[in-house]
């Protein structure tokens, strides 16, 4: 079947049709809400009404901070009790940072790019970098760990994966990169109790606590130790 090919162009009369110029698209603004915009098909003679919302919808008014997600955990209280996060008020005591979150979704993408099976400790370790605008990524920045220097440690320690194996689109996290994000809740609630949000440090120093994990070792190969996880844990209580 033909596609229809619709046209903002003014329906003509018998009067207006030699004269009335033709106006290209990008000429045109939004009409006023009140009116419907009338189409005109060129392969059906028929006009053709359409609501303006429909043609120019409108930015959503809802703010940022409210567009999140909530983490995984492998605690099932906390799976059974947790709450939407969000940056204002309300009473949600397990609430990640959009930096945070914006970490881990970039975790998944590297553990998609190096066609890991599952997102380790070292792709939570890369988001962090990935995402690159909080304290915690300039702190390892400053430490000399770029993105570069930890995907290349990550393929000497894990290997590279089959070129022909494609990641699922989430890839799920390994037992240590789970325990890595509980322990992140778990030191926020006991520092700063329900207030306050749970950051890329306090996920930075999830991944330093487990010592078998790939994470660690690549941070300790690069020069990260233990007086610079204490270094990282005096600025998260300045800063909350």
């Amino acid at each position: 079947m033909a596609a229809r090919i619709l046209s903002f162009l003014p329906i003509p009369t018998a009067s207006s049709r030699s004269s009335a110029p033709v106006k290209s698209i990008s000429s045109l603004s939004p009409p006023p809400n009140h009116h419907a915009v009338r189409l005109r098909s060129f392969l059906i003679a028929i006009p053709i009404s359409v609501a303006p919302s429909l043609l120019f919808p409108r930015p959503s008014l809802r703010s940022a901070a409210s567009v999140v997600s909530i983490l995984p955990t492998a605690k099932p209280e906390r799976a059974s009790a947790e709450k939407l996060p969000s940056n204002g008020g309300g009473n949600e005591w397990d609430r990640w940072s959009l930096r945070a979150i914006k970490a881990f979704g970039m975790a998944e993408l590297e553990a998609r790019k190096l066609k890991y099976p599952k997102t380790g400790t070292e792709a939570l370790l890369m988001g962090i970098l990935v995402e690159g605008t909080s304290e915690t990524a300039k702190f390892l920045r400053a430490n000399g760990i770029t993105v570069f220097k930890l995907r290349e440690e990550t393929v000497k320690l894990l290997g590279k994966s089959d070129m022909y194996f494609f990641s699922p689109e989430h890839p799920p996290l390994t037992e240590p990169a789970q325990r890595a994000l509980d322990w992140a809740v778990d030191e926020k609630l006991k520092s700063a109790g329900e207030d306050g949000e749970i950051t890329t440090a306090h996920l930075l120093l999830g991944i330093w606590s487990e010592k078998e994990s790939a994470g660690h070792k690549i941070l300790a190969s690069l020069g990260f130790d233990d007086e610079k996880a204490s270094e990282l844990a005096k600025l998260i209580r300045i800063s909350s």
